[in-house]
């Protein structure tokens, strides 16, 4: 069997799906689904991903990630292999578990994602395992929502801007499209069951489908040709508040790698990942409630 195609680059955001090998249970008790749920936290840490979206079923999963550096198909290597190893460990089993080869789509994160998040969380509701998203205890709906904590790895605060300003207006309206969504259609746009955006979106990705080991490197560098130097954008930093803000915009608005800035400051690579994410999300909440509407 050919090999999935997979594109990477830097910022990347995919619809991830994986099944169970030969479309058999991968989640046996809850208990696995526990430790799924701990591994992917771990995942999304060590590999500095940002998750929107996530939905354990029986014998598969869906995930909304957003990679900050190309290495999707790592990170999925070591989420995979970790669950199938203690899964065979709680069972008492040997042999696969997943599926070889995940699915992976990528997004356009605009005009798309948005959909994709419903999607993906309403998958209990059209198997007819719930009555609502709200009842299915092992998907991202209910944290987004409001009705219980997120886990620290999962970002919602993307999701929730696109609907107010203000938290508490936010989840509700994200709660009403949810439930609005079960009949429509997210897939009416995939092109080639790799790609789903807009015409300009697929065409700036065009090069990546033909030889990308040539030239992934080249939007890299013409990117970064106009962007500060680290040595300017840490030139005038006196607090470590000031700090973290620096790293924030050196990751998120300048696309420095994150072992770049790491290296620049002496941190490892993980910190640098912690910071840039607790900014973004401390950034997202004060602008909701300094509403100047309100």
């Amino acid at each position: 069997m050919a090999r999935p195609l997979r594109i990477a680059y830097e910022g990347a955001v995919y619809h991830v799906t994986s099944r169970g090998n030969a479309r058999q249970d991968i989640f046996l008790v809850d208990s696995d689904r526990k430790a799924f749920v701990d591994l992917l936290g771990d995942t999304v840490n060590r590999f500095t991903w940002i998750c929107h979206a996530y939905c354990l079923m029986t014998n598969h999963y869906h995930l909304l990630v957003e990679t900050p550096e190309a290495n999707l198909s790592h990170g999925m290597r070591h989420l995979n292999s970790v669950y199938t190893q203690a899964f065979n460990r709680r069972h008492m089993r040997c042999g696969h578990v997943l599926q070889g080869r995940f699915k992976a789509i990528v997004v356009e994160k605009d005009a798309y994602l948005l959909e994709l998040v419903r999607y993906v969380v309403l998958n209990p509701v059209r198997a007819e395992a719930v009555r609502s998203a709200r009842d299915w205890p092992w998907s991202s709906y209910r944290a987004t929502a409001g009705m219980e904590q997120a886990p620290g790895f999962l970002t919602t605060s993307w999701i929730l801007r696109q609907f107010h300003r203000t938290p508490e207006r936010a989840m509700k309206l994200y709660r009403d499209f949810v439930k609005q969504g079960r009949e429509v259609e997210a897939w009416s746009d995939l092109r080639g069951g790799i790609l789903l955006g807009t015409d300009g979106f697929v065409d700036k990705l065009r090069p990546l489908l033909t030889d990308y080991e040539a030239l992934r490197e080249i939007p890299r560098r013409e990117r970064l040709a106009t962007h500060p130097s680290l040595d300017e954008l840490f030139a005038d930093v006196h607090t470590k508040e000031d700090r973290d803000r620096k790293i924030h915009a050196a990751v998120r608005a300048h696309q420095y790698t994150l072992q770049a800035v790491a290296d620049f400051l002496g941190l490892c690579r993980s910190t640098i990942s912690i910071i840039a994410r607790r900014v973004e999300a401390k950034a997202g909440y004060e602008e909701w409630r300094s509403d100047p509407a309100r």
